[in-house]
């Protein structure tokens, strides 16, 4: 009966250790695709006043 007890807790461990890894995966991409468009809109922002400077 206890091999089956720890067999259990062994497998609810494992997926909350997937669901953790999951949440991390999820929030870094998160972050990389954030950060990808607040460096894209910075570049546009560059354009656009190079383009409206004073020449």
């Amino acid at each position: 009966m206890t091999d089956k007890t720890e067999n259990t807790a062994a497998i609810e461990a494992a997926a909350k250790h997937e669901k953790w890894k999951e949440n991390g995966v999820a929030l870094r991409a998160f972050f990389c695709i954030f950060g990808t468009h607040v460096f894209a809109g910075f570049v546009w922002l560059l354009f656009y006043l190079g383009e409206h400077a004073r020449k």
